[in-house]
């Protein structure tokens, strides 16, 4: 009987030994909402676009996950600064500003470049701003105030360094 103990003992302790103890509890997964992320995303590729005479220095949000980030958490824009959203196809769309820390101006533009609806944006504002037109296939976002500033108004052609906006951005894929 002693030697059973004996035996079982040396078993167990074996055992805790060979199953380390965790050194702390199990961690929760990570959130895979990367608008939850508290940080903003890297500097995308950027692309001259100009508006009448004036040119803006815009980055480029082309994917799904660039799209839903857009200018979440960051602090600041310049002022000859935007970010230009490329979608497929003509749509209505809706921007809103969560986690969204800088005032900005959204702008609904068509599929030629022609400017249609510029809406101000207010920070961490979750009420969407819908689009009146169901033709928008470009979205740019700038400080707030910047179309009113340089006298930017609808039905003016957004294009950029490389040509029309659909030359730049559908027809090279």
């Amino acid at each position: 009987m002693k030697r059973l103990s004996v035996l079982l003992l040396a078993c167990l302790c074996t055992l805790l030994v060979a199953c380390p103890r965790p050194a702390s509890a199990p961690k929760a997964a990570a959130s895979t909402d990367p608008t939850e992320s508290g940080q903003p995303q890297a500097k995308l590729p950027t692309i001259k676009v100009w508006l009448g005479a004036h040119e803006l220095a815009t980055e480029i949000a082309r994917t799904p996950v660039e799209h839903q980030v857009g200018m979440m958490w960051r602090t600041n824009m310049a002022e000859m600064e935007g970010m230009i959203f490329i979608f497929d196809a003509p749509d209505r769309r809706s921007f809103w500003m969560r986690n969204t820390l800088v005032p900005l101006d959204i702008a609904y533009i068509a599929p030629d470049g022609t400017l249609l609806e510029v809406h101000a944006a207010q920070p961490r504002n979750e009420t969407p701003l819908p689009s009146d037109s169901d033709r928008v296939q470009f979205v740019l976002e700038t400080r707030q105030g910047w179309f009113q500033r340089n006298n930017v108004k609808p039905g003016m052609a957004v294009r950029t360094e490389k040509g029309s906006l659909q030359d730049t951005f559908l027809l090279r894929r």
